[in-house]
């Protein structure tokens, strides 16, 4: 029996609430920062939240004139594609790898174009229309991208709610495994839209405090936004160039969840299920599993599930891993999230020190003496990490992540 594939992370570019590039980020997220405010991008009258975790106007790229999650986006793409040594003049990539595939998720896209359209057609205004319907498509911001830094290569869209992130790296994974690609960008990018804003705050789902996830007084998740990429590559791919491989993508898994539309299982079946496969693929033993960037939304539902999940899954095997949900100090990201949170627990693997839990104060019992401290290090002899995520809809996806060698 051959060995189980891993594909080697050779670039991560991180676009967040803490800032531009994965130095902020990293540096904020291990310091325990908590990104809230007031929203400003669009008017929250009538809400019953109106703050979340919006990214500052200096971390995004100066393209006045392109939609939010794309000024988002560039500078995380960017950021990956120099980190793995494969820009070859200015932002342009080398012919070399300008044709490798993209796996992309988001679940808003440029929703503020349509958000516009209808605005503008409410009050008779039709100057502009016919361009904001035409970029509104998904497909033309990663078009945009692509032109961008001359990427010409095939590109898949993900977009199956809040687990679309862990999903498209996991995709990229198996196009590396099964041999049809050694080079691969995979990522997720969202930004806060009026619609999805208000979508949240109608079904209660948002705190009007701060996300607590894992907490007995949670009352809710926190909207944020920002972007992640990372580039993949093939072992033999990246070694051949000598690349320097910051990480590794070593397992996915995935499931749905038929129990309810919008609410998890409580036993957290579907969960386990993912992370078992992911932990099988990956030829490695769930013991070895020293950390779990957890999905924690804070929300009533999801997070006994979600303990349930990780008792159920692996024989209970993962019961000595640290475990903490960044989505109490950047917000949840949607369709980012997964790619957002993969990249930042490479980044703490490869520093060796655990994302702290924020915020939380009188953790389930569940999670008790398991969340992360602050200033807490990487436990000796597990070098692995599990990153999961969970959608509306019932997706599931879980990552086995490994610290790299430089």
């Amino acid at each position: 029996m051959s060995a189980p594939a891993r594909a080697a992370v050779t670039g991560i570019g991180i676009t967040s609430p803490l800032g531009g590039g994965c130095a902020a980020t990293m540096e904020g997220i291990l310091a325990g920062r908590v990104v809230r405010g007031p929203v400003e991008i669009f008017d929250t009258e009538g809400c019953r939240c109106r703050e979340a975790a919006a990214c500052p106007e200096d971390a995004l790229a100066r393209r006045p004139r392109q939609p939010r999650v794309v000024r988002l986006a560039q500078p995380a793409l960017e950021e990956a594609l120099a980190s793995a040594g494969l820009l070859a003049g200015g932002a342009r990539v080398a012919e070399a790898v300008a044709g490798m595939p993209c796996c992309i998720s988001t679940t808003g896209g440029a929703m503020e174009l349509g958000e516009r359209f209808l605005a503008n057609a409410l009050r008779g205004k039709h100057h502009h229309a016919l361009a904001q319907v035409s970029r509104y498509q998904p497909h033309q911001q990663v078009r945009e991208l692509q032109r961008t830094f001359g990427l010409h290569g095939p590109s898949w869209i993900v977009a199956n709610a809040c687990a679309s992130g862990a999903n498209a790296i996991g995709h990229a994974w198996d196009l590396i495994a099964c041999g049809r690609a050694e080079c691969v960008l995979a990522g997720g990018y969202e930004a806060l839209t009026d619609l999805i804003f208000t979508g949240f705050d109608c079904l209660q789902s948002l705190s009007p405090t701060l996300c607590r996830p894992f907490d007995e007084e949670r009352d809710g998740l926190m909207l944020g936004e920002g972007a992640a990429f990372l580039v993949l590559e093939s072992e033999a791919h990246a070694r051949a160039r000598g690349a320097v491989v910051l990480g590794w993508v070593a397992g996915y898994g995935h499931s749905t969840d038929l129990h309810h539309l919008t609410q998890p299982h409580p036993e957290g079946k579907a969960l386990a299920a993912a992370i078992a496969m992911a932990v099988r693929r990956s030829g490695s033993e769930p013991e070895t599993v020293g950390y779990i960037n957890a999905h924690g939304t804070a929300t009533p539902m999801n997070d006994p599930a979600e303990c349930a999940g990780y008792h159920a899954a692996c024989g209970g095997g993962l019961g000595a891993a640290r475990v903490s949900s960044i989505k109490s100090a950047i917000g949840h990201t949607l369709g980012a999230a997964g790619a957002i949170e993969a990249a930042v627990t490479l980044r703490a693997a490869r520093a060796g020190r655990l994302p702290p839990q924020a915020a939380t104060r009188r953790p389930l019992a569940g999670m008790a003496g398991r969340l992360a401290g602050m200033g807490e290090c990487w436990p000796e002899g597990r070098p692995r990490a599990l990153s999961v995520n969970l959608g509306f809809g019932g997706s599931n996806a879980a990552l086995i992540l490994e610290r790299g060698e430089g």
